[in-house]
């Protein structure tokens, strides 16, 4: 199969999200650990990849693109694995929307205003009630919005793939865990989530240390 290289740190969300769609369609791939917040790191030709200088960049024979929801829709139409998007018009369109909120909602308030603010900024149990409503808020939508099993309708779909990330930091927080499991349709996806075979193999560091 063609070459396929993902460039970013695998503690990325969005790196993570990437690498999921590909571990999930069969595609082969390489991961080249780029680490942005360490800049003496970073390659100098990076910018030719990510004029933004964000992760993740991605190539496949020659073909550079960056911007995740790009990178994972061209896996799905490129490699003819097009199971993770709905064939029903209206869970395709929830799809789509619980990935917005996801982006715009979820990954401010509870990846860096939770998980970030607990565990790397030294603030467990220093969260104000604004901070936490706010999680609360986002977990509360999304709990209303998802299907039973999966985020969007019956059957796995970039939805899920785009909250996973998400939440697995969320959880790793106290607050977070917390918040969490005052949503238990949220904490029941989560735990089977955590059972495939793609999300096992794309852990985070932080989440090995857990195990």
């Amino acid at each position: 199969m063609s070459q396929v290289t993902v460039f970013g740190a695998s503690y990325s969300v969005y790196v993570r999200i990437v690498r999921l769609v590909l571990e999930e369609t069969r595609v082969p791939y390489e991961l080249v650990e780029i680490d942005i917040f360490a800049k003496d790191s970073v390659p100098a030709d990076y910018g030719g990849r990510h004029p933004f200088g964000r992760i993740p960049a991605f190539e496949h024979d020659g073909f550079r693109l960056f911007e995740t929801d790009a990178i994972a829709n061209y896996i799905l139409e490129q490699f003819g694995e097009r199971g993770l998007l709905p064939a029903d018009v209206a869970h395709r369109a929830r799809m789509r929307q619980i990935i917005r909120i996801m982006d715009n909602y979820a990954y401010p308030w509870l990846v860096w205003g939770v998980y970030v603010e607990e565990m790397e900024r030294n603030r467990v149990g220093q969260l104000t009630a604004e901070e936490l409503g706010r999680g609360a808020k986002c977990l509360k939508v999304l709990s209303d919005l998802a299907g039973d099993e999966y985020m969007a309708g019956t059957q796995l779909s970039l939805a899920d793939l785009w909250a996973l990330p998400m939440l697995a930091y969320l959880d790793l927080a106290p607050a977070g865990s917390k918040l969490l499991q005052e949503v238990p349709k949220l904490a029941a996806w989560l735990a089977r989530m955590r059972q495939r075979p793609a999300v096992i193999a794309t852990r985070f560091a932080a989440e090995q240390k857990t195990i």
